[in-house]
C-alpha cells in the first residue's frame, strides 16, 4: 500500500499535541502515530514531510520538521470546516530515485481521494516527483514555482534543486502544459534561460512586479495544478535563513499572501514547500505559510471546473483581427478569457479552453491590446 512509505510522527510531537486545546490546529488534526493511521474519509488536506534534501549539494544533514510541526500545531484554527491530517514523513530512500518513487505514489493516491497534499521538504528537486504523480491521473499539468531562479540545468546534469525544470521539459511522458515563475530575480538567471521561458511560451513575473502589485499573481494560481515554493525566494531577514543568504526576496506578509492565493484556487491540488534551512525562525514562517494556504482552501468558491454560465456575465471585445470573449463571475467578480480550442485528438487539453485573467487584462483588451497570457495559451494549444 502506498501509505506504507510514511513513517508516523515521533512521540515528542504526539506529546506536544496532547497538551493543546481543541482551539489549536494541532488539537483537532488527525495524526499518523505509532498506534494508528488516521481515517482519511473526512480529510481534505494532508501534511506530509519529506526529509530528503540530497538535491541541494551544500546540505548534509537530514531535514528536521519538529520545529515546523510545533509551530504549526500551536497556531489557532480559523473558522474552518475541513478535516486536516498530518500523515508523518517519507524518509530518504537508498537513492534519490527511491524517494521520488515514494513521493509520487503517496501524492497520487491522496489526489485520487480528493485530498490536497501539503508536502514540506527537503530539496526542491522533489517537485519533479510531485509532477510525475500526475502521470497516473492522465492529465496535463500547470506548475507555478515561487522562486528566485528558473532552475534550468544542462540535459546531462543530475536531477537537483537547480535543474529539475529541465527534466520536466524533456522527459517523457511530457505532461507539462504550462510553467509560471513568480518572483524571479534577473541577476540569478542567464539571458539564455529567460529566452527559453519565452520560446516555450511559459510565464514569468519578476520579484518587483509582484511586490508592487501582488494581485497580479491571483489568476496565475487559479490556473495552477501544482505550486512549488522555494523558501530562498523569501529574503533572509524575514525567513531567518542565513545559510543561503538572500538580501532580496518576498517578505513574510507577501509570501503568506501568495500561499493564500494558492489555497483559494479551486484547481490547485498540490502544494509543496522546499529548501527548508532547518532554522527555528524559518520553521515559524513555514507554519504560517501552511496556515494561510489552509485558510485559502476554506474559502474556495467552487468555480472550477467552469460549470453553467448562468452565473457569469459574458463580455465580447472585438479587436482588429480577433474577437475576445470574457466571463465575469457574479459570485466572486473574478474574470476568465476564452481560448479558442483547436482539436488535436487529445482530451488532455480540453480544460484549458477557459483561462483565468484579471480585470486589468479585460480593460487592456478594450484598448485593443491582446493579452499576452491569451496569446501564449493559444500558441501552446496549436502546437
Amino acid at each position: 500500500m502506498e501509505f506504507d512509505f510514511l513513517v508516523p510522527i515521533d512521540s515528542e510531537i504526539e506529546a506536544f499535541k496532547n497538551e493543546l486545546s481543541t482551539h489549536h490546529l494541532g488539537g483537532v488534526m488527525a495524526l499518523h502515530t505509532q498506534d494508528a493511521f488516521p481515517d482519511l474519509s473526512e480529510i481534505k488536506i494532508a501534511i506530509i514531510g519529506v526529509l530528503d534534501n540530497r538535491g541541494e549539494d551544500h546540505v548534509q544533514s537530514m531535514v528536521d520538521l519538529t520545529p515546523v510541526r510545533k509551530s504549526l500545531y500551536g497556531l489557532f484554527m480559523g473558522n474552518w470546516k475541513m478535516g486536516i491530517a498530518d500523515l508523518g514523513d517519507i524518509l530518504p530512500g537508498n537513492s534519490a530515485m527511491d524517494t521520488y518513487f515514494a513521493v509520487k505514489k503517496v501524492v497520487a493516491s491522496l489526489i485520487k481521494k480528493g485530498i490536497v497534499p501539503i508536502v514540506i521538504g527537503g530539496s526542491q528537486d522533489l517537485t519533479y516527483a510531485l509532477y510525475r504523480a500526475y502521470d497516473e491521473l492522465e492529465q496535463m499539468v500547470n506548475l507555478v514555482a515561487i522562486d528566485n531562479k528558473f532552475d534550468f540545468g544542462k540535459e546531462t546534469d543530475r536531477l537537483s534543486s537547480t535543474s529539475y525544470l529541465t527534466k520536466m521539459v524533456i522527459d517523457s511522458p511530457n505532461n507539462l502544459f504550462n510553467y509560471c515563475n513568480i518572483g524571479y530575480q534577473t541577476y540569478y538567471n542567464s539571458q539564455e534561460e529567460i529566452d527559453i521561458i519565452e520560446k516555450l511560451y511559459f510565464d514569468a513575473y519578476r520579484l518587483g512586479e509582484i511586490s508592487n502589485n501582488i494581485a497580479l499573481a491571483e489568476p496565475v494560481f487559479r490556473d495552477a495544478d501544482v505550486v512549488s515554493l522555494d523558501l530562498t525566494a523569501v529574503k533572509s531577514s524575514d525567513s531567518g535563513n542565513f545559510n543561503t543568504f538572500a538580501p532580496n526576496g518576498f517578505n513574510g506578509k507577501e509570501i503568506c499572501s501568495l500561499a493564500r492565493y494558492a489555497g483559494i484556487s479551486d484547481k490547485v491540488s498540490l502544494f509543496g514547500i522546499f529548501n527548508h534551512a532547518n532554522s527555528v525562525q524559518e520553521a515559524v514562517l513555514i507554519a504560517q505559510i501552511v496556515w494561510y494556504f489552509m485558510e485559502g482552501y476554506q474559502f474556495r468558491s467552487g468555480e472550477y471546473p467552469f460549470g453553467t454560465k448562468d452565473n457569469y456575465l459574458k463580455y465580447i471585445v472585438p479587436l482588429e483581427e480577433e474577437e475576445l470573449v470574457f466571463y465575469k463571475s457574479n459570485k466572486t467578480d473574478r474574470w476568465w478569457i476564452e481560448i479558442p480550442f483547436l482539436t488535436n485528438g487529445s482530451n488532455k487539453l480540453k480544460r484549458n479552453t477557459l483561462l483565468p485573467c484579471s480585470y486589468e487584462e479585460y480593460l487592456a483588451a478594450c484598448n485593443q491590446e491582446l493579452p499576452e497570457r491569451w496569446w501564449k495559451a493559444q500558441r501552446k494549444n496549436s502546437v
